[in-house]
């Protein structure tokens, strides 16, 4: 199967697309394709205190997961903002974790300065397990049976992104800068703030921001949809600056080609930055499309499909 790589970025190794990005993000959207996701860094959690450790460290609730259900979840810093992220699978001993390029050292240091008297043990599967997007699912597996499970149907991260984007879900690390907070990137839903975050559970470090910007409404910014105009035949650079006229309103995420919508990207914008206002970022012209309400949070842009990352 003829492939064209990633040759940069956190993407960087597997495959950037099969030869047809965009029939094969109609694919993807109809759970034919598979995608390869094997740069990202594996880790596990096992010892019999796994989900009562996890759930009191992370943003998310860990306590009654099942085996096979699927969690993603947050480490806050003290004032609510993303430090970590990484999601996986329960498997009734041992927890299967991945989370982006890059990222896993320094998980795994402050997961491991606080264990104290917990009965868990952490360890590094990167060389042994990778991950596959099967169904819209990130999947941990055994190395050797990667091929086996990616099978003759694939996508590339070229069609993977530019469906994600166009679900409004943002890729931590790359639409979020330092500063970010959950309630920036995503809507309540019930008791859940985007797929991280519980909002109906116990403390944890970073809470009481959430909590407060959740009660109250209108975070600081807003992650939004940004239609870009195809004419300029290329895309702007993560973190480049988006501007209001000449003021600086908001920061570029990441961006993609997709078959139906055509070239669109994420952004995190001032949340007073009027949304029926045209912006620009790196001399290309975007119109917004609103993801989360600026007033109260609320998602308002339905999923077409793709999870977080």
């Amino acid at each position: 199967m003829a492939k064209v790589l990633n040759e940069s970025g956190p993407d960087a190794g597997v495959a950037w697309h099969y030869g047809d990005p965009l029939r094969e993000q109609r694919r993807l959207e109809s759970g034919e394709a598979t995608v390869d996701l094997s740069h990202r860094p594996v880790f596990t959690v096992a010892g019999p205190d796994r989900l009562t450790w996890l759930h009191a460290l992370t943003s998310q609730a860990f306590e009654g997961v099942q085996p096979g259900e699927h969690v993603t979840a947050f480490v806050l810093d003290p004032n609510g903002r993303i430090e970590h992220v990484f999601e996986g699978v329960d498997d009734g001993e041992t927890f299967w974790a991945h989370t982006e390029p890059g990222h896993l050292e320094s998980l795994l240091a402050w997961l491991s300065r606080m264990v104290f008297a917990s009965r868990v043990e952490l360890a590094d599967r990167s060389d042994s397990h990778a991950v596959a997007l099967v169904g819209g699912t990130p999947t941990v597996v055994a190395r050797d049976e990667l091929e086996a499970t990616l099978g003759e149907v694939r996508a590339g991260t070229w069609a993977a992104e530019a469906v994600r984007i166009a679900a409004g879900r943002p890729r931590i690390f790359l639409d979020t800068d330092e500063k970010a907070i959950p309630n920036e990137v995503a809507m309540p839903v019930g008791d859940r703030l985007g797929a991280a975050v519980h909002l109906q559970k116990g403390c944890y470090r970073g809470q009481e921001t959430v909590a407060r910007v959740h009660t109250l409404g209108r975070p600081p910014r807003r992650l939004t949809l940004l239609q870009l105009d195809g004419s300029a035949e290329r895309l702007p650079e993560v973190g480049a600056d988006v501007l209001l006229g000449d003021r600086v309103v908001g920061r570029m995420g990441t961006s993609e080609i997709h078959h139906e919508l055509g070239p669109i990207g994420l952004a995190l914008i001032k949340r007073n930055t009027p949304t029926d206002e045209v912006l620009s970022v790196e001399g290309i012209v975007a119109a917004q499309e609103v993801v989360v309400d600026p007033e109260v949070g609320l998602h308002v842009r339905p999923n077409l499909g793709g999870r977080p990352r």
